[in-house]
């Protein structure tokens, strides 16, 4: 509603919004959620209303991201450049992806590949990706390629599903915290807000870990946002979850269709980190493994290559579901989000690469993912900072809370800025509409230098914080002490210098592990 009044959109026009919904709307669409607030927006004459809200969320969203891409830290040409630890991409498999995709078998140009094609993705493409979920997601049954789209990466997936299932003004469900970018998603084309399930770290009633997802809390959220007047069309969930690197048990994802087939709710399910689960104690199960599901018309599931290939760059992403409605609606958007045919071409190519995948690529790409997480949780550990420990995606979930004196978003805000300015780029927890002020998202999946970390000077605070399975706590909140400089100081003091002083990964390769 703050984002509609900037903008010039009164209410949200029309029956956007009922007036009853205000209230809850206030909590989707909050503009502190940004790290740029947005009261500093001056409103374009030369946009319509609509075009001014797309600008709202490219200036509270990009800030720190334009930084980064104005001053990017390079160890020999920019030393003194921002490093971006807010950005989940995998940057440790550069040369092994270059080396596969400059190999003769990808360099093809035939007549159809720069031409039209069918707006679903072409068939070969589509056959060799449903081949390829089929046995990655270990399918009970081979997987059809007519229940295959391809579009050009999974938040033109979001924006397209958001409008296809969604009338403007209504909602998707979702629990907090989540991968931010899912907002502007659904919104920016389709006006399809979200309403948030609050997880917290807390773990109480029927929860045994923290931040966990319950059929109790999506439950209570839509109950709540129905009471005032918000019509909810749709769930979505996150599998491995981002920021948290849950993964979901078979137990649970069941649980969850079960609870979207009561309010029939169509169920959108993000497996995009799938192949990314780094340690072999942890399982994952795709919905699309599940002996049968609940309501399959009702269930589409997204992935892509940007997270488990480490190409971000190449845009592709593609849904699977039984509705064809829903296939043939989100096809005639592809019109606007479509692969190019060269590109569909390399990334078939591969996909059918079985032997490659998995006795280089994931062998490789896992020993690395594991090394680097293990390093920046050792780290962690020796600061005594509290962190979420778990075994899948880029990213971990750290509890900066103890740096903050008054323990609110804006100082969270604050604190953000500080590393910003001092060249570390982190992501903060209302950003991800986190419950909580002070839990920040640090990408792990980098290089050795950039993740080197030396402490300028020892805390006599808790000490070592403890490993555990679940959330690692320090003894209690309080501000460590450090002779001569502030802590907040030496943490950002820390984190800047990590490019130029260890060298324990460059002594322990990825050719090593190997």
């Amino acid at each position: 509603q703050a984002l509609y009044e900037i903008a010039g959109m009164g209410g949200g026009g029309g029956n956007l919004q009922d007036t009853r919904a205000h209230p809850l709307a206030e909590r989707r669409v909050d503009i502190r959620g940004f790290c740029n607030p947005a009261r500093d927006f001056q409103k374009s004459p030369y946009l319509s209303a609509r075009g001014n809200m797309a600008n709202i969320f490219h200036g509270s969203t990009e800030e720190g991201y334009e930084a980064y891409h104005a001053d990017k830290y390079d160890e020999d040409k920019n030393p003194n450049g921002i490093i971006n630890f807010g950005t989940s991409e995998n940057k440790l498999c550069f040369d092994l992806m270059s080396k596969r995709l400059t190999q003769n078998d990808m360099n093809l140009m035939e007549p159809a590949l720069l031409q039209y094609p069918d707006w679903k993705g072409h068939k070969f493409l589509r056959e060799e990706v449903a081949r390829f979920l089929t046995y990655y997601c270990k399918a009970p049954a081979p997987l059809k390629a007519e229940n295959v789209i391809v579009l050009n990466g999974c938040g033109s997936l979001f924006s397209a599903l958001a409008t296809v299932l969604c009338d403007p003004g209504e909602a998707v469900l979702i629990a907090t915290p989540f991968y931010g970018g899912i907002t502007y998603s659904v919104f920016l084309y389709g006006n399809v807000k979200l309403v948030y399930a609050y997880l917290d770290s807390k773990i109480t009633g029927t929860s045994t870990r923290p931040f966990q997802l319950t059929v109790e809390k999506l439950e209570k959220a839509l109950l709540d946002a129905r009471a005032e007047g918000v019509t909810v069309r749709a769930l979505i969930l996150l599998n491995p979850q981002n920021p948290l690197g849950d993964i979901y048990s078979l137990s649970e994802l069941w649980d969850y269709l079960e609870f979207a087939k009561r309010h029939e709710l169509h169920v959108i399910v993000d497996e995009i980190y799938m192949l990314s689960v780094f340690d072999e104690s942890a399982t994952f199960h795709s919905v699309l493994g599940m002996d049968r599901l609940p309501d399959p018309q009702r269930t589409h599931v997204m992935w892509g290559i940007s997270k488990d290939f480490a190409v971000s760059g190449i845009r592709f992403g593609t849904l699977y579901t039984e509705n064809q409605d829903v296939a043939n609606a989100v096809a005639s958007l592809c019109y606007f989000h479509g692969v190019c045919g060269p590109v569909q071409y390399k990334v078939a190519q591969l996909l059918r690469d079985r032997d490659w995948i998995n006795q280089v690529f994931l062998r490789a790409n896992h020993a690395r993912l594991k090394a680097a997480h293990t390093y920046v949780t050792d780290e962690l550990k020796t600061l005594g900072v509290p962190f979420l420990n778990r075994n899948a995606g880029f990213f971990v979930w750290i509890d900066f809370r103890k740096y903050l004196r008054t323990g609110t978003f804006e100082e969270e805000m604050l604190l953000w800025r500080r590393f910003l300015d001092n060249k570390v780029l982190l992501s903060c927890g209302k950003a991800f509409e986190c419950s909580e002020p002070g839990w920040f998202r640090i990408i792990f999946a980098d290089k050795t230098h950039r993740l080197q970390l030396e402490q300028p000077c020892q805390s006599d605070h808790d000490g070592k914080a403890d490993s555990t399975d679940e959330v690692i706590f320090v003894s209690r909140h309080q501000e460590p002490t450090c002779a001569n400089t502030s802590n907040l100081g030496d943490l950002i003091g820390l984190l800047q210098q990590q490019m130029r002083s260890s060298d324990w990964l460059q002594k322990n390769t990825a050719e090593q592990f190997a």
